[in-house]
């Protein structure tokens, strides 16, 4: 198998295709559910900035053509920053990182006509044998961006402990799938039907490092700026935040994730006091109607934009608009820090690829993560083996250019 990948690696390269394209190639040949577009694929080859999006904006989150609209907005911004946009979702039953504008709009139509599927992490494998269409959330836009090497990931606000979990034991697998992904997550905080400090005190014992982007600690309420509690620490630009997730994923490898807070800016900002009191009208009109599972979000953020006439659409718009500002910048930060921090072993003579055991790993029957490169971690040692041979190559013609020598 390795010598096989390896010659469909070099035969692709030597007809004059990109490295990109060859390692989507490959990737399509050893889980033909999964697709990369090429605009993402490129930038990963090139090391980078790469800023993973959510779909569930589009399907679940917003009423059509104003989901679609909503989503290349956010792409839009992104780019503008300088970073490469990837909208994560299903369509027909493939696992798509980075789909094409026609792709959106063709899961918004789809969103419409009501054949979506609500895709958290769990769900993946039944959407995708169904053929289906769905939307990723957060857990399952963590899981497919991980897979695909990308660090920073974009979104509105995250799921959390819901009110009255002591009860219920309703807690939002967005928090577990975060302890399991080295992925940054930059979002307007906790969204604010849920309970935040559970979901804070659940994240620190999960080991997930939270922070909030501004001069001081306090949480944001997703609607409002300040939920009433504070965050372990502040960071005070997106070069800061850049630093801890360089410190995280490549000094310190660490298998969770990073949830960084962005405030919503001020003029779109709602009233704490207002948000509270229409949230527990919706959740009283939930329990009333016996609303359960992962219907209760939905349901409960339409409440709000109907309690507020509105005006919680608008909110969520705007701070998706700024966390993909924020998100992209970090992201462009975080890949001039990993670059430099490789020219430097490169120069020293310390840099080497990530090696891989294949014996051990073959033979693995528990497929375990002790021998996988650190940035995949994942539990497919096919996909292990590609990354592996290819950043084996990476760091040979680096060093050939370096020396001013030819390949043989």
């Amino acid at each position: 198998m390795y010598r096989a990948t390896r010659t469909c690696m070099w035969r692709s390269s030597t007809k004059g295709c990109s490295y990109g394209w060859s390692v989507r190639r490959l990737l399509h040949w050893l889980n033909p559910h999964i697709c990369i577009g090429e605009p993402v694929a490129q930038a990963l080859k090139e090391k980078k900035s790469v800023v993973a999006l959510e779909s569930t904006i589009i399907t679940h989150g917003m009423p059509f053509p104003d989901n679609v609209e909503a989503a290349l907005r956010v792409e839009d911004i992104v780019r503008d920053v300088g970073a490469t946009p990837a909208t994560i979702g299903i369509l027909k039953g493939k696992a798509c990182i980075g789909l094409s504008p026609e792709a959106i709009e063709e899961l918004g139509k789809s969103s419409l006509a009501g054949k979506c599927f609500k895709a958290s992490a769990r769900d993946l494998p039944h959407v995708i044998q169904q053929g289906g269409d769905g939307g990723t959330t957060v857990a399952g836009t963590l899981v497919l961006a991980h897979l695909a090497g990308i660090q920073v990931f974009v979104t509105g606000g995250i799921g959390g402990v819901h009110r009255g979990a002591e009860t219920s034991f309703d807690v939002s697998a967005d928090l577990i799938q975060l302890s399991r992904s080295p992925v940054a997550v930059i979002c307007a905080g906790i969204k604010a039907i849920l309970d935040i400090p559970k979901t804070l005190e659940f994240l620190e014992t999960q080991g997930v490092p939270v922070a909030v982007l501004g001069p001081d600690k306090r949480f944001p309420n997703f609607y409002s700026r300040d939920s009433g509690v504070d965050a372990p620490w502040n960071l005070e630009n997106s070069v800061a935040a850049a630093r801890l997730l360089h410190t995280h994923f490549s000094l310190l490898p660490s298998p969770s994730g990073v949830l960084i807070g962005v405030p919503i800016p001020l003029e779109h900002a709602l009233d704490g006091n207002e948000v509270e009191k229409h949230v527990k009208e919706a959740l009283e009109a939930g329990e009333a109607r016996r609303i359960q599972g992962k219907d209760v979000t939905p349901f409960l953020l339409s409440q709000m934009q109907l309690l507020t006439c509105g005006s919680s659409l608008s909110s969520n718009i705007a701070l998706i608009k700024n966390n993909a500002k924020v998100g992209a910048e970090i992201a462009l930060h975080l890949a001039h820090l990993q670059s430099d921090s490789r020219c430097k072993k490169l120069a020293s003579g310390t840099y080497k690829c990530p090696t891989t055991d294949l014996t051990k790993l073959l033979n693995a029957s528990d497929h375990t993560n002790d021998y996988l490169p650190t940035r995949w971690m994942c539990r497919s040692p096919r996909f292990a083996i590609v990354y592996d041979i290819a950043t084996r190559r990476e760091t040979r013609n680096v060093a050939r250019r370096a020396s001013g020598a030819t390949r043989p």
